[in-house]
């Protein structure tokens, strides 16, 4: 089996997971207890996102990363959302901006303030609206400033154009709710798993379905393109009901590669790839252990190397961009690890064992880095362009000159391709009734507003001449 360690020539064979001492966790967090299938967590150079559980609405704490310790019950919230959040994404060229999706079927970004929150944060820079349902998932582009992908329960996957507030695109291809989404390197392909049991690699400026995979022996439940490998790895159950990793040519889904089951447990399996090492982490929710792999493009593809084991279950993973890795202890990946009964989040270092003290190159090649390759107009336009990679001997402390700029926009609904997107879609839930319902209100409260005004504004107009004439007599 896959898992029974073959050892062979490999500068990662030995790699092994450190858990941060108790000092450098992070404790007293009230982790949310919603059961969507989302890591609720994310995490950047400079802070630590986690969904937390709240009585009204939907919240998250921000916390920058070197404020260890036990949080104040008190501590300060982004508790702008009417809904539970479902997940949060931080931007990859603006460390001080973050987005959420919620059940109240909006997206908001947030801009964090140098050193972290001094009180609650109610007001976003941007509110989108778009879906008729809750929004599960959101992706920012990776070589592209300002684009967000948004996917929601109305089976739909919209793009967002930030620089300008809309909807600039919707792909409408799935017939079920989306599960994951994931970009290859350049972002010209969206690899997506839907509940429909399909695996699409789409076009997203054109919506164009290029394969789609419908293998009965493997029900596909979350995917990720493995760098420039032409590759796509999915996790997801085999037909009696066990774990399962397949490996794919992204230009053929008719069969997979290679199939290889893993356990029995009913856990779902998040996988997590390094490009620069080609290394594959595969961690099961409410497992405690990490097992991982790596990648290669000749037989036997898959070479199990080792397996982290700890007792606490997981209830999600944040992973550490390259650029805030400690290379000085020749760490390669660090996950941040959520353990919701403890209200504790504990990093999780994985280093490659070096005696020397110096900069290790071969395990840290050239990675992509904080500035984007593409402004939003010029992705839209039909430019791929490779991300602009920096060195993590020097480059990983270069400040970011980039600077967010939200656009002065009314919060209205959008509409793309001549389709409303708040058009009257019958609500599934009570709680979406309630939400179309106060909204409705809303509207009707503003059109109201918006008529007396009108009216006010025609009295004076017809006041005007007979003023005139009495001045004139």
């Amino acid at each position: 089996m896959s898992w029974r360690p073959t050892y062979r020539s490999s500068k990662f064979r030995n790699v092994y997971g450190k858990v941060a001492n108790r000092e450098h966790c992070f404790e007293g967090i009230p982790v949310t207890k919603n059961v969507h299938d989302n890591h609720f967590c994310a995490v950047n150079a400079k802070f630590l996102a986690i969904v937390t559980e709240s009585a009204g609405g939907g919240s998250f704490v921000v916390i920058p990363v070197t404020q260890f310790g036990r949080i104040d019950p008190h501590y300060p919230k982004v508790c702008g959302h009417h809904g539970n959040v479902l997940d949060i994404k931080w931007n990859p060229f603006h460390d001080n901006i973050i987005a959420s999706c919620s059940e109240d079927s909006s997206v908001r970004i947030w801009e964090i303030p140098d050193g972290g929150l001094r009180r609650n944060l109610t007001e976003s820079v941007l509110e989108l609206y778009g879906h008729s349902r809750r929004v599960g998932l959101i992706e920012w582009h990776p070589t592209t400033s300002g684009i967000l992908f948004s996917a929601g329960y109305d089976y739909k996957i919209l793009i967002w154009n930030l620089e300008i507030g809309e909807p600039v695109k919707m792909i409408d291809c799935h017939t079920d709710v989306i599960l994951c989404m994931s970009f290859n390197t350049e972002g010209s392909l969206l690899a997506t798993s839907c509940k429909d049991k399909k695996l699409r690699v789409i076009e997203p400026r054109s919506g164009k379905v290029l394969q789609e995979a419908n293998f009965k022996n493997h029900k596909v439940n979350r995917v990720v393109f493995l760098g420039n490998m032409k590759r796509l790895l999915t996790t997801g159950v085999s037909r009696w009901n066990t774990r399962q990793i397949a490996l794919w040519d992204q230009e053929d889904l008719s069969m997979p590669i290679i199939e290889e089951e893993i356990d029995g447990l009913s856990g779902l399996l998040f996988p997590f790839y390094d490009a620069d090492t080609r290394m594959l982490y595969l961690a099961g929710k409410g497992d405690g252990n990490i097992r991982y792999y790596e990648i290669t493009l000749e037989k036997p593809y898959l070479q199990y190397l080792m397996e982290f084991r700890s007792p606490a279950p997981q209830k999600g993973l944040g992973v550490m961009p390259k650029h805030g890795l400690d290379v000085g202890a020749c760490e390669v990946f660090r996950f941040y690890k959520l353990v919701t009964l403890k209200g504790l989040i504990e990093p999780v270092s994985m280093i490659v064992p070096r005696r020397s003290e110096t900069y290790q190159e071969d395990i840290y090649p050239m990675t992509p880095g904080t500035e984007p390759a593409l402004s939003a107009d010029e992705w839209l336009s039909g430019i791929n362009r490779g991300p602009v990679l920096m060195s993590l001997k020097e480059g990983y402390n270069r400040p970011n000159k980039l600077v967010f700029k939200a656009p002065v926009k009314e919060k209205k609904g959008g509409v793309v391709n001549g389709i409303d997107l708040l058009e009257n879609v019958p609500p599934r839930t009570e709680n979406e009734l309630l939400r179309m319902f106060f909204r409705q209100q809303e509207e009707l409260r503003r059109l109201k507003d918006e008529l007396t005004q009108k009216d006010i504004k025609i009295r004076q107009l017809e006041l005007e001449p007979q003023e005139s004439k009495r001045l004139s007599l």
